[in-house]
Parts: structure tokens; sequence; C-alpha cells
């Protein structure tokens, strides 16, 4: 249940020499081109990032964003429909995809010597789409099976579903990245070819290339490629300012399931100036005291010790276009409620605000994370990701060696004076999943009453 602490992986990934150089250039349609040369193996990453994800959809046509992301295998002018794939996979190599409130990305991993192969597929769908009613009426039926088996039916997913519908009033954040049920069954081809022809242009992407490759052989790969696709008219993006909570809400979400899960959600800031913003990066380093290992706080207290909770968690993106959370999950012990686990939780809140966190803690924190880290960028793979993902919410992957500063640099009065700025009620949403029983069966928990203080 331990969800990732983006700024943490990204920043200190990059404390650590890396057997690589970056490089970049923007083309003259607007394409930035970013080149990460690493020898180690004959192997690179292509990874083409659009900074359109489902924030950026209108109101009726949410889950456009992951449509299209479907529709992109679908064939071109002059590639036929699946034979993308087959190409790629032919050559040796693999290829997928993946939309977030964002951005969407698309990637091939495959030797070096393909790289022309894999430049020269993804330029030609990022312009020549062929984006057809016969094949639209055949995937959209894909992707809300996809809804039924993923959101549906799986009620961890309906629950956070249904808690940033709650939260959110006017950030788009308020949507499912797959989309509204409604709006898929209603969504039609001409408005999966809109959001291609919006915003799916060079001056609107970022080509990240890491591997065995030198940069100035990628940028004029790139210029051939990528280089004659003309610049779109991107529209003018809305500012969403998300008005202030004013006081606790609460829901109930019913669903088939085996056990409650309680989810205490707090608004919270992302990280908008890497050298200025301090906030998120306390924040981050309190995740870490909270829930990191076995050893963290929540899972020491409430699971081994207590016994309150059988798993919990943490979660706090500080990296992101829109708004964050943090937020403090977890499944009530066998004989316990979600009323007892929302007290341990506040109890444990209340004496980080109260006492703070030692010294020990964060040492702890930042030599896990690290540890773990010094592993995972071994990959080139998740280098690219570093890059695409810090280059498309606007902070750049330059700024990464200035959060491993302040990272590094946060204190344990920073820590205490975060928690004490985010854990708010005035600020809180809480959500319960009531398990409903499965298959006729009775339900084996009850949910209990939960009451804030």
């Amino acid at each position: 249940m331990r969800i990732k602490n983006w700024l943490l992986i990204l920043a200190l990934a990059f404390s650590t020499p890396l057997h690589a150089e970056i490089f970049e250039k923007t083309l003259n349609n607007g394409l930035k081109v970013i080149v990460l040369e690493d020898h180690r193996a004959p192997v690179l990453v292509q990874q083409i990032w659009y900074r359109a994800g489902s924030m950026d959809e209108r109101t009726g046509t949410t889950g456009v964003a992951h449509v299209l992301e479907h529709m992109m295998f679908k064939g071109t002018k002059t590639v036929p429909v699946g034979e993308f794939s087959k190409r790629i996979a032919a050559a040796g190599g693999r290829e997928n995809a993946f939309t977030s409130y964002d951005y969407t990305a698309y990637f091939q991993q495959l030797h070096q010597s393909k790289l022309p192969l894999a430049m020269q597929l993804e330029a030609d769908r990022m312009h020549n789409l062929r984006l057809t009613d016969a094949e639209f009426s055949k995937e959209i039926k894909v992707v809300m099976e996809e809804r039924r088996m993923r959101t549906d039916d799986e009620p961890h997913a309906l629950l956070n579903e249904k808690l940033f519908a709650a939260i959110y009033q006017e950030h788009p954040y308020q949507h499912p990245i797959i989309g509204w049920m409604n709006d898929l069954l209603a969504m039609q081809g001409a408005d999966a070819r809109d959001w291609y022809r919006t915003w799916y242009a060079p001056n609107n992407a970022v080509l990240v290339i890491a591997g065995d490759v030198v940069a100035a052989d990628v940028f004029k790969l790139a210029q051939k490629y990528y280089g004659p696709i003309p610049a779109g008219k991107l529209p003018a993006r809305k500012h969403f300012q998300e008005p202030a909570q004013v006081g606790i809400k609460r829901l109930v979400v019913k669903a088939p399931a085996e056990l409650p899960l309680l989810v205490m959600a707090y608004r919270a800031p992302t990280l908008l100036n890497a050298e200025n913003d301090n906030l998120p990066y306390a924040l981050e380093i309190l995740a870490g005291v909270l829930d990191g290992n076995e050893s963290a706080r929540l899972n020491k207290s409430l699971v081994r010790e207590q016994q309150i909770a059988s798993s919990i968690g943490t979660g706090y993106e500080s990296t992101s276009r829109g708004p964050s959370l943090f937020m403090l999950e977890g499944t009530p012990s066998a004989g316990k409620t979600v009323a007892d686990l929302e007290a341990a939780f506040r109890q444990q809140i209340d004496k980080i605000i109260r006492d703070g966190v030692s010294e020990e803690e964060l040492k702890r924190v930042r030599a896990q994370v690290l540890a773990s880290e010094i592993y995972k960028r071994d990959s080139v793979f998740y280098q690219a990701m570093q890059i695409g993902q810090m280059e498309s919410i606007g902070l750049g992957y330059q700024a990464l060696p200035l959060m491993l500063k302040k990272l590094q640099a946060v204190t344990a009065a920073q820590v205490q004076a975060a928690a004490k700025a985010v854990f708010n009620d005035d600020g809180l949403t809480i959500a319960v999943l009531d398990p409903q029983p499965l298959s006729g069966q009775p339900s084996p928990a009850k949910i209990g009453a939960a009451h804030a203080h």
C-alpha cells in the first residue's frame, strides 16, 4: 500500500554519479530533444512525452486523452493497424504507453542500432494518425471494459475515484483519468480526432532518448524524422484555482469487498519553484517518517505494537501540474473499526505536531530512499522517466540537483511545521470503504462509526 514519494525518488536518484551525460536541443518546430548518453549496454529507450493529460479535457469528454493513447496504435497513412507493435517486436524491442492527469507518454526499448526505426514510427504517428470511426468504435468498447475491470469492479480504485470527485470542486483532477462511463458511452471518433489535432504537436512534446547513443547523432536523426512536422497552434491553458475547503468532508462508498478501508486526504501544496519553495520538501520527509519501511512510525505503532491496522500507507505527490494531497490510508485489524483507525492516525499526527521528529528519523529516511534509488538508477528506462516527467510538469530535469540539496537541508523543525500546516481538518476529506457481501455471503467486517474531533 505504500505510495512512492516522487520528489525523493527523483532527487536522490541523481545524488550519486551517473554513468551518463545529458544533452538537449530544441528543433525549429519546438520539439525539445533530450539525450542521456549511457554506454554501459548496447540498448536505448525512446520516450515521447506530450504535455496533455486528463486535466486538459473538457467536461463531457472525460477519458479522451486515454482513448487517444489507445488509438495511437491503430495505424497511420503508411503503417497499417497493428503494424507498429509488430515492427518493434520484430526488431527485438518492446513498447507501450501511459496516460496520467498531467501528460501522456509513449516509449520503446530496443537495441541501440534500431533508433532510426523507432524514430520513424513514432514521428509518423505524431503527424499521420488514421483515426477512423470504425477503429474508434471497436477501441472505445475496450476502454469501457477496462474501466469496468479496473475501477467499477475494484473497490479500492472505486473509493479513490469517489474521493477525488469529492475533494475537488473546480480542478479537473476531480475527473478520473479513464473517464466517466457516461462520457465514454457518448464519445465519438470526432472527439478523439479533435484531441489529436489540438495537442499532438512537436511544440507540445518532449523527446527523451537514453542509452548507448551519441547525442550529435541523435539530434541529426531527430531533425530527419521529427523536424519536418509543423508546429501546432496550441490553445491557451486555463489556470484552475481550487476554492478553499471550509470544513471536513466525509463520504462512504459501498462496494463488494472483504475488508473496510479508511483514507484520510489532506490538501497539500506542490513544488512550483525548486529554489524558493520549502514546504513540499518537508512533506516528503514527513511521508518517509510516517511510512518508509517496517520501522517507520505508522507501521511500528499501529500495525505491530497496537495491532489497530493490518496494513497502512501514506502518499504525497510533490511534483505535478496541479494541487496535491497528503494521504493516510489503512485497513483496520480484525475486531477494530475505521473509527479506531482514524483515532489512531490522529494520535500519531498530534504526536508529531506536539513533539516533532528526531534527527535519527531524518537520517533513516534519507538513507533508506537513497539506498533503493542507487539500485534503480541503473535502469536506462528509469533515468529517461525522471527526465520526461520533470520536463512535462514544468520544473525541468536541471532542478534535480537543487531539489536534492534542499531535501538534505530539511530540518526537524521544518517537518514539525509542515505537519502543523497541512494536518488541518478544514482541508481534510475522509473516505471509507463499506464492504458489501461477496457472492451473496454476509460481509465479515463492520466499518463502525467515524467522527471528527
